[in-house]
Order: structure tokens, then sequence, then C-alpha cells
């Protein structure tokens, strides 16, 4: 191509990302019909509306991490994990953590797990007139659903955990390695208690710097394709809109975890009860993503070796940590097996 053709070619890009970006009247995430069924304070439980046929009658809670937004599991309509369940007749509930603020810094793990992740459990036991409920829990959310079931096992009828980390003495991963010299009594005190959604966001960057770079980089070719320009504002809608964090839980969850590693020591406790994983005697499903720089595999594997359960399961999933929610293959093929695993056991 001659340098004049590559000059036409680029000013035809620009004037295509122009006309794109200008025709766009809104960015919509999270558009899958719903309805708040309980709160407290600025948790609320969420109950989404069913696309198909009830295929499995025990509903399904999800415990998304308090790192981000829930709303990545439901990004756009073709590219959501929530609403491929639902079209797989799996009946959703999920939580959403809200936004803290000031008031909320000295909420803890016993606030989150023994309160809200309980609170949520007995409302749909009882409006469904149920033992058991299934649990999902996410990354972060995924911690604090094995910490709940080793707790609560006659509360839980399957258990399913994604990109979840429970070996925290890892050093394949840079958050892992930078955790264990963090000074976050430091960090938590120096911002008065509650840890900002943008200081948290940073530290993501800073993991893998360069693809964020070229992200930035192939933004004219992006704009330049409507569906695509949309994809990518999809997802700087939902990473710009981080909540705080309590500094207790963050203060906690870095040193206990992080630092010492006492979950999987079955050193943990919580509201002066001992965590033993061994007490977790359900069905388990444990995914974990191959290329995951954020929860490397090695931290969630040993899940299987923790745990009673006689039916357990490992499964990978071809890609990194978000793309276990927004790529092809999580439609295609990650979430149907996932309804197909709960259907045999419900």
């Amino acid at each position: 191509m001659s340098p004049n053709d590559q000059l036409i070619e680029q000013a035809n890009t620009a004037s295509e990302a122009m006309k794109n970006i200008m025709e766009v009247k809104d960015v919509d995430i999270a558009t899958a019909s719903r309805k708040v069924v309980w709160e407290d304070g600025k948790v609320k439980l969420f109950h989404f509306e069913k696309e198909a046929t009830t295929a499995v009658k025990t509903p399904v809670l999800v415990a998304y991490a308090l790192v981000n937004r829930w709303e990545m599991m439901d990004l756009q309509p073709n590219r959501s994990f929530i609403r491929k369940l639902l079209s797989e007749g799996v009946d959703v509930y999920l939580i959403d953590w809200g936004y803290p603020t000031k008031v909320d810094r000295y909420k803890t793990m016993e606030d989150y797990i023994l309160g809200n992740i309980n609170d949520c459990v007995d409302f749909i036991r009882t409006q469904h007139q149920i033992e058991k409920v299934n649990l999902l829990g996410v990354c972060q959310g995924g911690t604090f659903s094995l910490i709940y079931a080793s707790l609560f096992p006659e509360k839980v009828k399957n258990l399913i955990t994604l990109v979840t980390p429970v070996d925290f003495d890892n050093e394949d991963g840079l958050l892992f390695k930078w955790a264990k010299d963090m000074d976050v009594d430091a960090i938590v005190d120096g911002f008065g208690g509650l840890i900002p959604g943008d200081f948290l966001n940073t530290g993501f960057d800073l993991l893998k710097p360069m693809n964020k770079m070229r992200k930035y980089m192939a933004l004219p070719q992006t704009m330049a394709d409507k569906a695509s320009l949309m994809n990518f504002l999809r997802m700087e809608h939902w990473v710009a809109d981080s909540p705080a964090q309590a500094g207790e839980t963050y203060r906690r969850f870095i040193k206990d975890m992080y630092q010492e590693n006492k979950l999987i020591k079955g050193e943990f406790e919580l509201g002066g009860q001992a965590v033993k994983l061994e007490n977790i005697d359900m069905p388990t499903l444990t995914i974990y993503a191959s290329e995951d720089h954020i929860v490397p595999p090695d931290t969630t594997k040993p899940i299987n070796d923790l745990i009673r359960s006689k039916d357990k399961e490992l499964m990978e999933f071809p890609g990194g940590h978000i793309g276990v929610f927004v790529g092809s293959r999580s439609n295609k093929v990650l979430t149907p097996a996932v309804a197909e695993w709960l259907k045999k056991r419900d």
C-alpha cells in the first residue's frame, strides 16, 4: 500500500470512528430483568426474571467479589453469564454489595458472610420452602462462599466457585507477591478506613501495564467498528464503576489470606468459629481459568484437595479472568456446562 493509500485509509477510519462515537446515546450494561426482593442498608438481593422453563428447581445464589461490580456477569445480552444461566432454566438470585461509604468502614467479614450472605440464603430458603440453596461464588466472593459453606453445610445443596483463590502462598501472580509485603494498616488508616475503587483498579492495571497501552493504541480501529466500539465502552463503563471497600474487611482479607494464608492452613476463624474446609461435603464444582493472571490456577486447584465432598470436579476454562464471563466460549461452552452440572444434581 502506497503512503497516499495509507493516508486515505486512516482518514476513512477516523471519519467512521467519529461517526460512530457521535451516534452513541447511552452505554447500557446489566440489562437482564430483575427486582429487589430483600435489602439491608446498601446491600440488595436481586431475583432475575425467568427466561425459560425451570430446569433446575433449586435456586442459585450468586456471590460476586467486593472488588468491582457484578455487572461483568451481564455485560450485554449476547455476552452474559447471567442471561445464559436463565436461558438454561436456572433460577438466579444475586447479591449486590452496593457502594460502601465512610459509614461502612468498620464493616467486617463477619458482617458480609455471617450477616449478608446468610440472610440472603435464609430468605431464599423461606421463599421457596427449601432447606438448601445452590451457592455460586466468584473470585473473592468464591472465597466467601467456601467459608460460608464450611460453616453452614446444611444450607448449601451444591457449591460452585469461579476463579476463586484459596491457596494464597503463590508466586505465579504479581498480586500475591505484592500483597505479602503490603503495609495494609498504613493503607487502610491512610485512606481513613475506606479503600477507594480507583486505588484498587490502579493495582490491577499494573499487573499487566502493556495491556492498557495496547488497548488505547488500537482505539481508532476499535471506534471505526460500531460493535467493537460498544464492547469497548461497556467494558470501560464497568471498570470505571468501581466501589470503594470497607477498610476493616480489606485489612483482614489481606492479612489473613494473602499474608498468612490462614484458610488453607485451617487457622482462619469467623465470629469465633473455626473455619474448616473439610466440612464442605456437598457436590462442588471448581472452575479456574488457564490464563488467569489475577487468580492463577494453582491458587484455585487445591480446593478439591481440601474439601470432603465425594462429588467434586475441577473444570478448566481456556482463557483469562474476565473471559470467564464475557468471552464467546463462556456463553457457548462454560455456562451451559455449569447449568448441566446443576441439573444432574438437582
